[in-house]
Parts: C-alpha cells; structure tokens; sequence
C-alpha cells in the first residue's frame, strides 16, 4: 500500500454504510444545558433529561448513527 493509499484511507474515516446497523434511527435527542443525548431508538418515553428534567430537542442525523 502507497502513503497516498493510505492517507486516502485515513481521510474516508468513519464506518461504511454497510457496516453502520439498519435500527431505524431517525436522529437523537439532546439537552443543550447538559450535554446529553439519546437516540430515538432508545427512548424510552417523553424527551425528558434524566440529568435536568427538561424536555430535550430532536435532531435529525444525516446520514451517520450520529446527529451530530
């Protein structure tokens, strides 16, 4: 493998599609004052903050398991 393969290689980063699970994930949701984050998936219940208590916002992910 040439350097050139290889900095390719490390600039693609990130998991390939076919490698990322198919869960149904539309996004998470976040709490801007504590940082937290839950995947819609994994919500159990209303959007709440386990830390604030505060109803948390959903953002959508774009194409990664991650909607950050």
């Amino acid at each position: 493998m040439s350097l050139m393969d290889t900095v390719k290689d490390a600039l693609a980063g990130g998991p390939s599609a076919k490698s990322t699970p198919d869960d149904g994930s539309k996004g998470a949701y976040w709490c801007d004052d504590c940082d937290n984050r839950i995947r819609d998936v994994d919500l159990d219940g209303d959007p709440v903050c386990p830390d604030c208590g505060e109803e948390m916002r959903f953002e959508r992910a774009t194409g990664r398991d991650c909607a950050c």
